[in-house]
């Protein structure tokens, strides 16, 4: 029994990793705009308000590309800080894309918290991840620290794979190392016609 459940976590490293490593890489990419870097950027003269909050940026666009110079953008809706005694950065409809070697990934939630003293990004909500290969994750209210390079679901998560799907109560990642561990209740269930073709 021991061989074989060793044998279903090897399975769920060898194929399920692939995704998760697609979530990290698409936290990865925000860390440029985290780490003291100066940006620049255009702003339009259409459509320019007068706010009554320190900042405000409607329909943010950010392209750059990852340590393996594979080309990302993220984009969201609006981004504010409410006043400059507030560190809270609130982000609205969030929307990531990398181009990976399979095809591109796409990362989308609803909204989103960066805490410019805490160096922390939280996910509020649902958040999918879709890639290449027929690649899938659902999880939600996921939490990364800029500074650990920690990320870790508060929600359950669940997914499909080449081989078929899976599911655990928690994700937890390590930025830094790209260690992922699913935790509690990890399930997996292989569709053996795929997991032929999938060999």
């Amino acid at each position: 029994m021991a061989g074989g459940r060793h044998d279903i976590k090897m399975a769920v490293l060898r194929v399920a990793l692939p995704a998760a490593v697609g979530i990290i890489a698409a936290f990865l990419a925000l860390a440029p705009l985290t780490v003291g870097a100066d940006i620049s950027f255009v702003l339009s003269k259409k459509g320019v308000d007068v706010a009554p909050e320190r900042m405000r940026v409607s329909h943010a666009v950010y392209r750059g590309r990852d340590g393996k110079n594979q080309p990302f953008i993220l984009t969201a809706a609006s981004a504010v800080q409410q006043t400059s005694r507030d560190p809270i950065l609130r982000l609205q409809t969030l929307h990531a894309r990398i181009a990976m070697a399979d095809g591109p990934a796409d990362v989308r939630a609803p909204r989103g918290r960066y805490d410019m003293n805490s160096d922390r990004i939280a996910v509020d909500g649902p958040v999918r991840y879709e890639g290449g290969g027929g690649y899938r994750v659902d999880t939600r209210d996921v939490l990364v620290d800029l500074k650990t390079r920690l990320l870790k679901s508060r929600g359950p998560v669940d997914g499909t794979m080449p081989l078929g799907t899976f599911a655990a109560d928690q994700m937890r990642a390590n930025l830094e190392t790209k260690v992922v561990d699913l935790v509690g209740h990890a399930r997996l269930h292989i569709v053996q016609r795929q997991a032929r073709a999938a060999r």
